[in-house]
């Protein structure tokens, strides 16, 4: 399977959402990583082929995808950030009749209704009615609905919106599983979910993908260091106004604060090794007293 992102380009008025993307994607795990507003969700629905592009093409298997229509549509699952669905259903009713909208005979999708609630582990809900769902069972459901038909490529737009941290953990084990055979693109701002899991993470920003690589490769490209170091607590809003500073622990009147600079910020700082969250402020954060931060 692959996918083939050429000139892609959306613009709303005098906005313009995607800027001349290009990707190319086969099978496994896309992490498309960025801050609200950078474009993810535009680029996910012209995927999905619900938002056309002002120009530029998107193919699959050397075919544009809005011209194979429907036939692109049954290898493809989609969980917007948003899903709609009838409240008076239960979550089985639900998935039965999203089954019936593409296309499963009965028997067939009463199967793979059973399977996926065990799967996304919604077995004692399975006849509760989906207005009674908690936020973060919703989004099971809405994980169930996408992998219905058992698509090829799966696109999930902020899937763990809502979810505890043991059904996050869930999900993304589902989602190693899954990736095997097929190509799996998930949006988030929340660099956890795929810091284990995606084969290659795509930094997108002002509608563009920035940079991209294996989690190690993006982090090794960094060119500042981070640093670790023990301030009065007092000191920590000047230091946030100056540096760009990933965490800040609080221990009485000391703070521990996880520092981004290319230069040692204090003699008595120490250097460690970056991670996930550190690359994600590296490339998309601000100084707390910049604007706009």
């Amino acid at each position: 399977m692959e996918l083939r992102v050429c000139n892609l380009t959306k613009n709303f008025g005098g906005f313009t959402a995607v800027n001349n993307l290009n990707i190319d994607m086969t099978n496994g795990v896309y992490g498309l990583l960025g801050v609200n507003g950078a474009g993810k969700t535009t680029f996910m629905r012209m995927l999905c082929t619900l938002l056309k592009p002002s120009s530029g093409t998107i193919t699959c298997n050397n075919e544009d995808i809005f011209a194979l229509g429907a036939e692109y549509r049954k290898i493809l699952g989609y969980l917007p950030q948003d899903f709609g669905f009838y409240p008076e259903f239960t979550v089985e009713d639900y998935l039965m009749y999203i089954a019936s909208i593409k296309g499963l005979r009965q028997a067939a999708a009463k199967k793979r209704v059973r399977e996926l609630i065990a799967g996304v582990g919604l077995e004692k809900a399975a006849r509760r009615k989906m207005k009674k769902l908690s936020g973060g069972m919703k989004r099971r459901a809405g994980i169930a609905q996408a992998m219905l038909n058992d698509p090829r490529i799966l696109v999930l737009d902020e899937p763990t919106a809502g979810l505890d941290p043991n059904e996050r953990i869930r999900f993304r084990n589902l989602i190693s599983e899954l990736a095997e055979d097929r190509l799996v693109l998930l949006s988030t701002h929340i660099v956890s979910d795929i810091e284990y899991i995606a084969n290659e993470i795509l930094l997108m920003k002002d509608g563009q993908v920035a940079h991209k690589g294996t989690a190690d490769v993006l982090i090794n490209a960094m060119d500042e260091n981070v640093w670790k170091c023990h301030v009065d607590r007092n000191a920590v809003p000047y230091l946030m106004g100056k540096y760009k500073i990933s965490n800040v622990k609080s221990d009485g009147n000391s703070a521990e604060l996880r520092i981004i600079s290319g230069n040692r910020p204090m003699p008595e700082a120490e250097s460690v090794n970056a991670n996930l969250e550190d690359l994600f402020l590296y490339y998309f954060g601000e100084k707390a007293g910049d604007d706009n931060a």
